[in-house]
């Protein structure tokens, strides 16, 4: 039986980095849910690839047909853009192992979904002024840089990833991303410690 490995993170925390060296890792074979998002696409990323990226009016009606198993809503300084994780028939944990990216709350809906020991978390912890400049230089290579749109979201996550809300999804463990290496070699050694703990056939 396969596991989905949960990453999540504050904004600019490194988990897109960590996210792709975990997909590209032979070894571990993880396979990745694309999640849909109703925000512009950025510089830099493809459809399906990131996201799959739809109108608002694709997402309701997603929702209608009960596809849906999390959303999230962000109200931002363009309009609100939502992010959500839909049941599209794209995952056999019989066979394989998966990796996602999302927040505490969107954890919580997508261990409820599948079950509690088919989703594993995988917290990272980053200094808040390593992610404020990562933010920035980001920001500052897009074609319209949106710098409220990127304090918005900074603020945000102090809510999003609250002590409190990490307690009630049962989050407990936290990869320090200081050292890229160190925090990904950690974290592949514990993906594999979790395999062995629970026989995952995801090795294929």
């Amino acid at each position: 039986m396969g596991s989905i490995f949960y990453l999540m993170g504050k904004s600019s925390s490194g988990k897109d980095t960590i996210y792709q060296k975990l997909m590209e890792d032979s070894e571990l074979s993880l396979r990745t849910l694309v999640m849909y998002t109703t925000r512009p696409i950025r510089e830099g990323e493809t459809e399906g690839k990131e996201y799959h990226f739809v109108t608002a009016d694709e997402m309701e009606r997603m929702e209608q047909e009960g596809r849906l198993i999390e959303k999230r809503t962000y109200p931002t300084m363009y309009g609100d853009w939502h992010y959500f994780t839909v049941d599209d028939g794209s995952v056999e944990l019989d066979s394989w192992d998966y990796l996602l990216i999302g927040t505490p709350e969107s954890f919580v809906r997508i261990r409820d979904h599948f079950g509690a020991g088919k989703v594993i978390p995988l917290m990272l912890d980053t200094d808040d002024g390593d992610r404020l400049q990562r933010a920035l230089n980001r920001e500052r290579r897009q074609k319209e840089p949106k710098y409220s749109e990127m304090c918005r979201r900074f603020l945000a996550d102090e809510e999003d990833f609250s002590p409190a809300k990490k307690k009630a999804a049962g989050i407990e463990r936290e990869f320090r991303n200081d050292d890229l290496r160190v925090c990904l070699a950690d974290m592949k050694e514990y993906i594999r410690s979790c395999r062995a703990g629970a026989g995952s056939k995801g090795t294929r």
